[in-house]
């Protein structure tokens, strides 16, 4: 069964779909379950080195049981989506990778309008039946304006979709595009799903099509709750690695995620009562660690963030409430910490950040250690060490924090502030 993403954000299609998994219904408590193994040989309960094989495993799920993933590269043409809650999901660590096969795209040469079910394309030769796809053109490139689907089957230029279109995407003047771009590693409108131990490459090399994290990741979670993702690695995404979108209470811990074009984490959309600890996120080209929207109540503890592009951590659009504690934030493009700027009602307010060590942040242009823009307020600093440690024409980290006009108040509070050039911390409105 080929389940796409864009079949699970509408309830009914979702509905459908796990009547046919077997999962539909009232949700039961999990009984004590099974364990389906996968391996790329020998004796499995499913052979197989490709997402066909991975879906294939993970169908076969029922409430309690766990899927072992062997060691071995799968190559992912398609996502895999865990089809029921209560389940683990479970590699070989170090060992098993999932990786995403070179990318493939096409100039979309009529329909495409909403509801759709087909689309012309200038190069059908680049698709196959199975591949997940990606619908936008120049004013629905990214968000939730995006369709992700799937090639249902190829009849000469026209390519016919598992599932329909969400916007009218403009072929004539703009430029409307399919593209192979898809979430690998899935859980979508699920309850306590485990992923562990567990390599997802989005091998950007031969991928230059760009999915962002509303839609996708290398592991995206959407509209589920009581997750776990431990143990786990997301890297080189066109994207971002570790995505999930209206959520509650999903935890991430002891992972890794780099080398993505966009972030390295991205929770958002309603995602409240995270918790994110002792994870790796480094040398992302934008941003380590992205509070999209509406992130509260928040742990965020015992992280490693550092040589990201533009900001190690970046809190915007509603995000409050959250603590962010022994965290090591250094050696970023502009700041470890960028509040974004908002309006007064939507801004990031009555954040904590105690016990971090924030070092050596910005570039030959800028570099703050933490940076407050309009119109945060209400925000903590408690007990951190806010330095640059280099010294002559290395230090980069010229302010240890800055807070802008019309920014709300910054608490400080018992931190140390050392080795910067042009100060420890600046407020314009005072």
């Amino acid at each position: 069964m080929n389940v796409t993403l864009t079949a699970l954000i509408s309830s009914a299609a979702a509905i459908c779909f796990l009547l046919v998994s077997g999962c539909g219904g009232p949700r039961m408590a999990p009984s004590a379950g099974k364990t389906i193994r996968l391996a790329q040989s020998g004796d499995a309960d499913v052979t197989g080195t490709d997402n066909v094989a991975l879906q294939k495993a993970a169908d076969m799920l029922r409430p309690g049981d766990i899927l072992e993933i062997g060691p071995g590269t799968y190559r992912m043409e398609n996502s895999v989506f865990i089809p029921c809650s209560d389940v683990v999901v479970r590699g070989t660590p170090g060992e098993t990778v999932l990786k995403k096969g070179p990318g493939a795209g096409s100039k979309i040469v009529d329909c495409g309008d909403y509801g759709e079910s087909v689309l012309v394309v200038a190069e059908p030769e680049k698709f196959k039946p199975g591949m997940g796809i990606s619908i936008t053109d120049d004013r629905y490139r990214s968000g939730w304006a995006v369709t992700v689907s799937s090639v249902a089957k190829i009849t000469g230029d026209t390519l016919h979709l598992t599932q329909m279109t969400l916007r009218d995407y403009n072929y004539e003047t703009g430029n409307a595009k399919v593209e192979n771009t898809f979430p690998i590693l899935c859980a979508v409108d699920q309850k306590n799903v485990t992923f562990e131990d567990i390599t997802v490459d989005g091998n950007r090399d031969e991928n230059p099509y760009f999915l962002d994290g509303c839609r996708g990741g290398a592991i995206y979670l959407y509209k589920s709750t009581d997750c776990t993702i431990r143990n786990c690695v997301a890297r080189n995404y066109n994207g971002d690695g570790i995505s999930y979108q209206i959520t509650d209470n999903v935890k991430v811990i002891d992972c890794v995620s780099y080398g993505n074009t966009n972030y390295g984490i991205h929770p958002g959309t309603g995602s409240p009562n995270s918790e994110i600890s002792n994870c790796h996120f480094h040398h992302n080209d934008r941003i380590g660690f992205f509070l999209c929207w509406r992130v509260r109540y928040g742990l965020f503890h015992d992280n490693l963030i550092e040589n990201n592009g533009l900001y190690g951590i970046s809190i915007g659009h509603k995000d409050t409430d959250n603590l962010f504690e022994n965290n090591t934030i250094r050696n970023n493009g502009f700041s470890g910490v960028y509040f974004r700027k908002e309006t007064f009602k939507l801004s990031g307010h009555r954040n904590v950040f105690r016990n971090n060590k924030i070092q050596d942040n910005g570039n030959t242009d800028r570099g703050y250690g933490v940076y407050v823009d309009l119109h945060a307020g209400e925000i903590t600093l408690e007990g951190n060490t806010i330095e640059e440690t280099r010294s002559g024409g290395e230090r980069t980290q010229r302010y240890g924090a800055y807070v802008v006009r019309n920014a709300g108040p910054v608490h400080l509070k018992d931190n140390t502030m050392k080795g910067h050039l042009a100060g420890d911390f600046f407020d314009e409105n005072k």
